[in-house]
């Protein structure tokens, strides 16, 4: 069985919008630490989290994150 991971385009797509770690951390109510721990894949977000920063972003969710295999 292969350990899936949650992989991201965040920090492209936050370049993309202008937008800064703390910026979108301000939108979505999570400290900018928070943004960077899920950017660089070092914490998962729950499904609220992830549909917040998705919205915030002006994107689908499944643009943002998607399922990384090994």
């Amino acid at each position: 069985m292969s350990a899936d991971k949650l992989g991201n385009t965040m920090k492209a797509l936050r370049a993309e919008a202008g937008l800064t770690q703390a910026d979108l951390a301000a939108a979505v109510g999570v400290t900018r630490k928070t943004i960077n721990t899920v950017e660089n894949s070092v914490f998962t977000p729950s499904a609220l989290l992830a549909l917040k920063i998705a919205k915030a972003l002006g994107k689908p969710v499944e643009d943002v994150f998607y399922l990384a295999g090994d």
